[in-house]
């Protein structure tokens, strides 16, 4: 009998690529996945700890997965965890406080690291063996990152894909703990995300999401001179770069969209925004997380950006892509963060009116500098904040989507009636509900005729 295996998947897309890659293994091995946790000979449980929420979810996991919730399970079965948690607590899980104390810790057979999720097919083969120590799997630093080549089973709808174009971070934003879990930023090359791409699009995909922990750095790891001008005209003449990769996507032959997700404002240039106007398959959509628009906040978070460089950056974003959907994120509830560092950032949301806009309330994250600073806000306070926060986006969201009726529309089917346009990201931004006679996975041009909350209506 093949051996039957179970995977519950946390976190963001990066993490999701993880798990493909891990299911591309165990296929190839002859692996069978089930979705019935029951059966499954192993469980996966591949982890998210950016932050503390992300941390119980996967703990959650974990406990749902463990011996005290196997009663009716196959007998022998194993659960290994994988991932950022893995990585970042290195096979020490955090103590949780529950409502009657501390909370006992699952079994785990075993864990995995980031740098480990190709060789999962031995560690099951291990660890069903009986003979596995639980922490030989964990290397403590990590250097992995994909190809073209590499096994993978994509679990995404087969008109959508993520592709990994970079792992790692080197950004020393103070309330990040990524680059410890990641490690050092480390680029694929041009040559290796081509061909990835090139051979999605024959198979029929129609959206190649781009990411990383930072698409904006993608090749400067290899660059001689890694302290580029932001605002460099000609960033692609030091070696390959984010803009000389979308030209060379973009000459991909076929009906698709080229998607751009976790840019960093620092390494914007001239040169990446024209190469976007200019496109013909670049969606014309930028993901780029501001964080705050404060210089004492931008400071505190090392960010490597002020106010006045965001704001500069945005209009000229705008100016030199006509029709451009700008999302972004903010944190409010920083060590430090007062009363008028928080109007100034409301203030700011009212003059960019951003096209998607999400607002984090800050989680204390040990082993991050941030954590070590005086003055925390009080959760109340970040609750506060957050609520109104929420409240103007609200109204700047219904604003927006009004704007839209009467418009026509280029939209992807996603499934039937639901579809997103080019300023609609999967699964994190708002969609297009349209006819459900459309066909799933095709382009569809239609006409918007109403909103609702964060969502259009479409005929």
């Amino acid at each position: 009998m093949p051996i039957k295996v179970g995977l519950v998947s946390l976190g963001c897309a990066k993490n999701l690529i993880d798990s493909e890659i891990m299911v591309g293994h165990l296929a190839q091995a002859g692996m069978v996945m089930t979705g019935d946790a029951r059966e499954a000979d192993v469980v996966i449980v591949n982890t998210c700890s950016f932050i503390d929420a992300s941390k119980h979810e996967a703990l959650g996991a974990i406990y749902e997965m463990s011996d005290g919730k196997a009663k009716a399970r196959r007998k022998g079965q194993k659960l290994i965890v994988a991932g950022c948690m893995a990585q970042r607590y290195q096979g020490a899980l955090p103590v949780v406080e529950g409502a009657k104390g501390r909370v006992e810790l699952p079994k785990v057979d075993a864990f995995i690291g980031l740098d480990e999720v190709t060789r999962i097919v031995p560690v099951i083969e291990k660890v069903l063996a009986g003979d596995a120590g639980k922490l030989e799997f964990l290397a403590k630093t990590t250097t992995f990152i994909p190809d073209y080549d590499t096994p993978r089973f994509r679990l995404t709808p087969r008109h959508a894909a993520y592709v990994k174009i970079a792992e790692g971070c080197n950004h020393p934003c103070s309330f990040c703990i990524i680059p410890r879990i990641r490690g050092r930023h480390r680029s694929r090359t041009v040559e290796s995300v081509v061909r990835e791409a090139r051979q999605l699009v024959a198979e029929g995909v129609r959206e190649i999401n781009l990411i990383s922990q930072d698409t904006t750095y993608f090749g400067m790891d290899r660059w001689t001179d890694q302290r580029p001008n932001p605002r460099s005209p000609v960033d692609s003449s030091r070696g390959e770069s984010l803009a000389s990769l979308l030209r060379a996507l973009d000459a991909i032959e076929g009906d698709h969209w080229i998607r751009l997700l976790y840019t960093h404002p620092a390494h914007w240039s001239d040169e990446l925004i024209e190469t976007l106007a200019r496109s013909r398959h670049v969606a014309r959509y930028v993901d780029i997380p501001l964080q705050h628009i404060s210089d004492r906040m931008l400071a505190a978070m090392q960010r490597e950006t002020d106010g006045a460089h965001i704001r500069g950056l945005v209009r000229r974003m705008r100016a030199g892509i006509p029709g451009l959907t700008i999302r972004t994120t903010f944190i409010v509830g920083f060590p430090g963060e007062t009363e008028a560092d928080f109007a100034e950032l409301l203030g700011f949301l009212r003059e960019a009116r951003f096209d998607r806009v999400g607002v984090f309330r800050y989680s204390r994250e040990e082993g991050t500098k941030a954590a070590k600073l005086g003055d925390q806000v009080p959760d109340a306070v970040k609750q506060d904040r957050w609520e109104r926060a929420m409240a103007l986006l609200r109204e700047l969201s219904a604003d927006r989507l009004r704007a839209l009726v009467g418009r026509r529309l280029r939209v992807l089917v996603e499934s039937p009636g639901v579809a997103r346009g080019e300023g609609d990201a999967m699964e994190i931004d708002g969609v297009v509900a349209v006819p459900k006679s459309l066909p799933v996975g095709q382009f569809a041009e239609v006409t918007v005729t109403g909103a609702k909350d964060y969502d259009l209506v479409a005929r």
